[in-house]
């Protein structure tokens, strides 16, 4: 299992920052996240499920 953390998603993903991060997640509009201990970790394949899924004008 490939986990992430928001560090890691704003290095991978040039523009967002650890608040887009933790906004997207408090609001609920973020990928599921996996909580171990107060680390809020995201897993490679639900990011990548959600960001196919943010996606505009696929055909």
């Amino acid at each position: 299992m490939d986990l992430l953390t928001p560090e890691d998603l704003c290095e991978m993903i040039p523009g967002t920052s650890v608040w887009t991060w933790t906004r997207l997640y408090t609001t609920g509009r973020g990928p599921r996240v996996t909580r171990v201990g107060r680390a809020r970790l995201y897993r490679r394949a639900d990011v990548e499920a959600w960001l196919d899924a943010q996606r505009e004008g696929v055909a």
